[in-house]
């Protein structure tokens, strides 16, 4: 019970984590790197943002290899649950709201619709000041009735 505790908690707060990061790493420090991704698309499969998906990974690879020597422990839970947070921010971010895979293109569920505009209200700022809706997995219910 406890390991599962563990596991939602670090997913919920996941999102604080992600929040923070966007705001102010993101649009502030390594702009250079997330830059691309507010601008027009091109050809090219991959963006200099993607970096970021190596970089977030790192924690949750030395906590599952931490977490299970002598046997499985609570480093191995909190490995899981940024796994799982990075796994949902996946399939909204990359698959969903940005369609770098075409698999969710007609979609009607009004929360999965709110995220969508969320997000697009987030990308009409081109550059790295005034960003609104730096979160992933919630965002203000004034997108949900829209």
């Amino acid at each position: 019970m406890i390991s599962f505790l563990i596991f939602i908690s670090v997913f919920l707060v996941m999102e604080c984590v992600t929040w923070l990061t966007h705001k102010y790493i993101m649009h502030g420090l390594m702009w250079y790197f997330h830059e691309d991704h507010h601008q027009p698309k091109y050809a090219h499969p991959f963006e200099r943002n993607d970096i970021f998906f190596v970089i977030f990974a790192i924690p949750s690879i030395v906590l599952f290899y931490y977490g299970v020597q002598g046997g499985t422990n609570y480093l191995f839970f909190i490995g899981l649950g940024i796994t799982a947070y990075g796994m949902c921010y996946f399939m909204i971010h990359d698959v969903l709201i940005h369609q770098r895979f075409k698999w969710f293109k007609n979609t009607k569920n009004k929360y999965l619709i709110g995220l969508r505009k969320a997000h697009k209200v987030h990308h009409k700022h081109l550059g790295k000041e005034h960003g609104e809706c730096f979160g992933m997995l919630f965002v203000p219910f004034k997108y949900y009735k829209m």
